[in-house]
């Protein structure tokens, strides 16, 4: 069975009912941009396979998505079935809105439940539904429902366990030509193992209403356009009747079907929107709003990072404890706990972003920071649909990319691909973190300081994205954007449930990450920094007052292979402030970001045999002339490398699914480390020349 709806009808809600599942549930439209496939039980015991489609408006597919989601329905893909029905999921708040696509999907023939989801909030508006009357002239079973509390599934569920499902009996006037060309297509359709010729009639009347072929074929295509420009010349604007068509047909469903009481009345959700989407208040409030987000980072989330950094440094000591001395040791010690320990630290403050972003998400105020920054983002050339993969580049890159499949122009999609990774992702943040601790005194006192220099780092990235995208809209991919019409969802109580889902499923990806990536590369990492074995050898001057200075020669890890690799690569990133050290950490972090971290603690618990955290070892470092390495103006250079440095194979991999060719993720990641060397240049010796050295 195929689950399709309108975004934001609450479609993957009703698939995570039905089926169990934790699925991702955003309150903002395209968020499924690919199908999830999951299993429920019959009333009768049976396995019934469901599919949840990507969201859309209408079948008249014109971005990869929704071609996505015509492909499937009509059984086009090789990997999956033809489905034997459909449980389409509409919106009853926004019911003639949601009734458009709901009739296109009657129409193509296939048994139909429609699930009349959100009754409580259609209720809360003072709208009032005659369900026997709407199921009479749909033709199909309408099962009202309301999925986020769990009411009405097990309707829905019995619904669907009927066998067999009744085949539609909706019915709209075609004129006479329409019917004609149906006939005509129906001999050049594919054979179906179904025989269903209900459905091959549906299929052929969608394929006359699409502007472009949705994955048809050519040769049958090729028959659509020849009839596509009868219509034309016997029945100019054709395209647009047929629309007003539907939508009258459904005006009078609506009429018999639906009444209202108080219709003026605003909502609360219209009420918060005059104050949260004002001019003037809107974006001060998204900025406080993200303020205090970060700001909880650098202060609620820290004692639990303390609690666990102890918990890692105890159980690495008793790890260690159980070894003899010797190269397997300090495997253990310096290696795994040292490499892996210097990430999974950083999980409370992870899991702190991902509560506060999933809970925005939950009560629908993440779509008006989207209506909120739609008109910045129009003044660079960027679609509205762009603001949803760029929010979703914030927690990471790879699936933001995936979902620029929403964008119908392919420019628009380009430019937005090519973005995308100048928003901070969570692997960054490990990153900022620790190179802000560095940099400045610890204290509650400077939590504030911090969490705005984070705040900062997080709208430099944002800023920068629209600035190249503005670039390359007036260059490369010249082009006007097309308009759209965003759907603001009300307002709603966070669904704790799914938020607390959301924070499992994603420590548990990044804890799955730390436990396989990062692991493979702290044993290569210690490895590199290990071998050939030599001895480490310090130089211990006495400064004026009697104290012994630690200066690190190249004599241990300096002459392993890490280190040469590092010293070999060290002259293109010396004008950026960074010795050999660093410029290991950049070059392991192409892995993944996060993996600079682990990195540097690989290097200096090897290089420093005393158990100092990172951040201490860092204020203690030194360059080889005895000066500090890690200044301020040094960690400055490095964060403003990474918040703009494409520094993820993942992300050049994903781009060039995405784009089918080498060449663009080729140039992206060319011009965003170039980018990213100029401005960490500029700000290292710019500094030094101001006198900030």
């Amino acid at each position: 069975m195929a689950l399709v709806g309108n975004p934001n009808s609450g479609k993957t809600t009703l698939f995570n009912a039905l089926t169990g599942l934790r699925q991702k549930v955003g309150n903002y439209p395209g968020v499924t941009v690919e199908w999830k496939e999951g299993t429920f039980y019959s009333q009768h015991g049976h396995p019934v396979r469901i599919l949840d489609l990507p969201g859309s408006y209408s079948l008249n597919a014109r971005s990869p998505d929704e071609k996505i989601l015509v492909e499937a329905l009509l059984g086009r893909i090789p990997v999956l079935p033809e489905p034997t029905a459909v449980v389409c999921c509409v919106d009853a708040s926004n019911l003639e809105r949601n009734l458009y696509m709901a009739t296109q999907v009657i129409e193509l023939g296939l048994p139909t439940v429609v699930a009349l989801n959100m009754m409580d909030v259609a209720s809360s508006r003072g709208i009032r539904i005659d369900v026997e009357q709407l199921e009479k002239r749909l033709g199909v079973p309408v099962i009202p429902c309301e999925a986020s509390h769990g009411k009405g599934i097990m309707e829905v569920r019995l619904a669907l366990s009927q066998h067999p499902l009744p085949v539609p009996t909706l019915k709209m006037d075609k004129p006479h030509l329409i019917s004609e060309a149906v006939d005509d297509l129906l001999p050049v359709l594919p054979h179906r193992e179904s025989g269903n010729t209900l459905l091959s009639r549906g299929e052929a009347r969608l394929m006359l209403s699409c502007d472009e072929d949705p994955g048809f074929g050519g040769p049958i295509w090729t028959r659509v356009l020849l009839w596509q420009q009868r219509f034309d010349r016997e029945v100019p604007g054709w395209r647009s009747d047929w629309i007003t068509a539907r939508y009258a047909w459904i005006g009078e469903l609506m009429h018999h079907s639906v009444k209202r009481f108080n219709p003026n009345k605003p909502t609360l959700s219209e009420r918060a929107d005059d104050f949260l989407l004002h001019p003037w208040i809107g974006f001060p409030v998204l900025a406080l709003v993200m303020g205090a987000l970060f700001y909880c980072i650098f202060t609620v989330a820290v004692p639990f990072m303390e609690a666990l950094d102890g918990l890692i440094a105890w159980t690495g000591a008793n790890a260690g404890a159980l070894l003899p001395e010797g190269q397997l040791r300090s495997l253990v010690v310096d290696g795994i706990f040292g490499g892996v320990g210097g990430i999974v630290v950083f999980l409370p403050q992870i899991l702190f972003l991902f509560f506060f972003i999933a809970m925005l998400e939950s009560t629908g105020y993440m779509a008006r920071a989207a209506f909120i920054l739609d008109r910045l983002m129009n003044r660079v050339g960027l679609h509205g649909r762009s603001f949803i993969p760029l929010l979703s580049s914030y927690a990471c890159a790879v699936p933001g990319i995936m979902a620029t499949r929403t964008i119908e122009s392919p420019k628009d999609r380009l430019v937005t691909i090519l973005v995308a990774p100048f928003m901070t992702c969570s692997a960054r943040l490990p990153v900022y973190l620790v190179m802000i601790a560095a940099m400045l005194p610890t204290g509650p006192g400077h939590a504030l300081t911090k969490s705005l220099i984070l705040l900062i780092l997080y709208f430099l990235g944002t800023i920068v994205a629209l600035v190249f995208a503005w670039i390359f809209r007036k260059t490369l991919l010249k082009g006007p954007s097309p308009t759209m019409v965003m759907e603001l969802p009300p307002y709603r109580l966070p669904r704790w449930e799914s938020i607390f889902h959301e924070m499992f499923d994603r420590s548990w990806m990044f804890l799955k990450r730390a436990g396989t990536i990062i692991f493979a590369l702290s044993i290569l990492l210690w490895f590199m920094m290990n071998y050939p074995n030599t001895e480490n050898e310090q130089i211990l001057p006495m400064d004026q007052s009697g104290q012994e200075l630690v200066i690190e020669s190249d004599a241990g890890v300096g002459k392993s292979f890490a280190g040469m690799l590092g010293h070999g690569l060290e002259p293109v990133f010396r004008p950026l402030g960074y010795d050999w050290r660093i410029t290991m950490g950049l070059i392991s972090s192409f892995a993944a970001r996060e993996v600079f971290v682990s990195t540097m603690a690989i290097i200096y618990r090897v290089d420093e045999e005393e158990s100092d955290s990172l951040v201490a070892a860092f204020r203690g470092s030194k360059r080889e002339d005895g000066s500090q390495l890690f200044t301020p103006l040094t960690c400055t250079s490095v964060l403003v490398f990474f918040v703009f440095a494409l520094q993820c194979i993942s992300t050049i991999a994903v781009v060039r699914r995405e784009t089918q060719s080498w060449r663009w993720p080729i140039f992206q990641f060319c011009y965003m480390f170039a980018f990213a060397w100029i401005t960490a240049f500029l700000v290292y010796q710019g500094g030094q020349l101001l006198g900030f050295a």
